[in-house]
């Protein structure tokens, strides 16, 4: 269905290969009215971006501020992502406990990784 206030999805698509194809000034212009519009996907690629400096000035405020809107709606990757972020103190104050409930959110989806990521904090208690 249409949304007059959900860009395009041809350019959402040119915006992902965009990042695949590692030109993150381009992405990150291409996905930013997405993630404005609240897409996850699009949340996270620009988390990413703002976390490791890709495409724009390193900010771990506009990371963590990405990643848990896309983590909200419940997107996976971004669940995973900001496991990491709690779990590493990266973007986020360190929070094990919020890192454990990111990575079992990600888990209930079949993440293998939020799976090992748990079993690995489980046996590290």
């Amino acid at each position: 269905m249409y949304n007059p206030h959900m860009p395009d999805e041809i350019d959402l698509a040119s915006a992902i290969a965009a990042f695949e194809a590692k030109n993150f000034s381009l992405a990150m212009m291409l996905l930013s009215p997405f993630a404005e519009a609240g897409h996850a996907q699009a949340q996270h690629l620009v988390a990413i971006m703002h976390q490791n400096g890709l495409g724009v000035v390193r900010n771990e405020l506009a990371a963590y501020k990405w990643m848990k809107a896309s983590a909200e709606q419940g997107y996976g990757l971004a669940q995973h992502g900001l496991g990491f972020m709690y779990m590493e103190g990266e973007c986020a104050p360190k929070n094990v406990q919020r890192a454990k409930e990111w990575f079992q959110k990600a888990a209930d989806q079949g993440l293998e990784g939020s799976i090992a990521m748990l079993e690995y904090l489980k046996q590290s208690e």
